[in-house]
């Protein structure tokens, strides 16, 4: 999977193999191409004049939402009968709020799909089978990523890459050297002790994000432990986890990471909760696809580079999002000619731009490349530069979605000590024995 996702982000390197990553046979299709495949004339004259409103939800930055919405008044303006109403938030809470909707059944009709709870989703029949899309032209190994046992439930809409970001203007007003593309923990260890020599007390280095379980799987695959999720069970070594906490612990008490008081209301890509962004710290985690946010928040301010590695290297490339659509939508067959449209439809790409990662849609990435930013160069350099090391990217199984979120309780009590690592370990254990049990019955 691993190198069928590379694809997408090679093919923005070497232009000359656009054409293979499916763009030539019609047989890569899982359906004829629809409307949206079409000129926007014959689309407007094919339109029924049924009003149709369709409810959309995704979560992001500023800068994702007015892209969205700009796409959605072009969507409009090729089929005047299809209005919408759009749900917009952040990350945090975001899929709190679709669960309470989808068990009032009044979820949206669209809804901006992550991998972590994609399993979930499907095993209890609330997502729409996409297989009539049109996809010649998408990328097939990010198509795979959509798919639970061969069934398409899932759009993937660009590829992504997991590693890091910081504040470049204070590590030179500093006097340090910026993190290497290829930095090791000793290296990322000694960065925090030099820059917090130099910050004082009330700064920080890092933004404590010991409690988000990728940064944890991050740091066990690059210890060379192996994936945390392995046959539909947690695998986290208990050794290397306590050895991560205990040294999470120590960076705390040294005030290298934000304490936890500052921790907890921290929120990735707020203008002012974002601890990077505000200036309370210099590093964070960050995902390719945040590049053109995170500028936009404090322009020609940041660096990126990746994960920390050891004995491996510790990021991963993944499909950035997805859309689904309500298998419970009176509206199913309206959405999915939109989802066919926002992947294919060129003049779509242009508005979205890197919004949500590097495009899967060959096409779209060919007219997207001539005109890119330097925060969209950045974001392609991000991706080249973690994909030739990257680990496989893992999803959370079936039954698991919401672990993430009793990891991050169990985690905080630790950071404020309210429990040992051991004592952590043990609860989050126990708690993954509950998930273990829910799922086999």
């Amino acid at each position: 999977m691993k190198k069928r996702l590379l694809t997408a982000a090679v093919s923005l390197v070497v232009m000359a193999s656009l054409s293979a990553c499916g763009s030539n046979n019609s047989s890569e299709s899982s359906a004829t191409p629809s409307s949206s495949a079409k000129p926007a004339e014959t689309q407007k004259a094919a339109e029924s004049t049924t009003p149709v409103k369709l409810r959309i939800a995704w979560w992001g930055s500023q800068e994702r939402h007015d892209a969205t919405q700009k796409a959605l008044t072009q969507y409009t303006a090729l089929h005047p009968n299809v209005t919408f109403e759009s749900e917009f938030s952040g990350w945090d809470g975001y899929f709190d709020k679709l669960g309470v909707q989808f068990a009032a059944k009044n979820a949206p009709d669209i809804i901006q799909m992550d991998a972590a709870y994609l399993n979930e989703y499907v095993a209890r029949n609330l997502v729409a089978d996409l297989g009539s899309i049109n996809v010649a032209d998408m990328d097939k190994g990010l198509i795979e990523s959509g798919k639970v046992n061969g069934k398409l439930y899932a759009m993937p809409l660009g590829t992504a890459a997991f590693g890091m970001v910081y504040d470049k203007t204070v590590i030179e007003k500093l006097g340090l050297s910026a993190p290497a593309w290829d930095w090791s923990w000793d290296d990322y260890y000694k960065f925090g002790q030099e820059a917090k020599a130099k910050l004082g007390k009330d700064k920080y280095v890092f933004a404590d994000q010991s409690s988000d379980l990728y940064d944890y799987t991050a740091y066990q695959l690059s210890q060379g432990k192996g994936q945390v999720f392995t046959d539909n069970k947690l695998t986290i070594d208990k050794d290397t986890w306590i050895k991560y906490m205990t040294k999470q612990d120590e960076l705390r008490k040294a005030g290298i990471v934000t304490p936890p008081d500052m921790t907890v209301t921290d929120k990735e890509l707020d203008p002012k909760l974002d601890n990077v962004v505000n200036g309370n710290a210099i590093a964070r985690h960050l995902f390719s696809a945040s590049v053109g946010s995170i500028n936009t928040l404090k322009p020609d301010s940041f660096g990126f580079t990746s994960l920390p590695k050891a004995a491996q290297a510790g990021g991963w490339l993944k499909p950035g999002m997805f859309w689904s659509v309500n298998a419970g939508s009176k509206q199913q067959e309206e959405a999915k000619k939109f989802v066919e449209w926002f992947i294919n439809d060129q003049e779509a790409g242009k508005t979205l731009g890197l919004t949500r990662g590097i495009p899967g849609n060959a096409k779209v990435v060919s007219t997207l490349s001539p005109t890119f930013s330097a925060a969209d160069k950045t974001s392609l350099e991000f991706i080249n530069k973690v994909a030739p090391t990257a680990q496989k990217f893992v999803a959370e199984p079936q039954g698991w979605g919401n672990f993430k979120v009793d990891y991050k309780k169990i985690v905080e009590k630790l950071m404020f000590g309210k429990a040992t690592p051991e004592q952590a370990y043990d609860e989050m254990m126990k708690k993954a024995k509950e998930y273990d049990d829910a799922v086999k019955k």
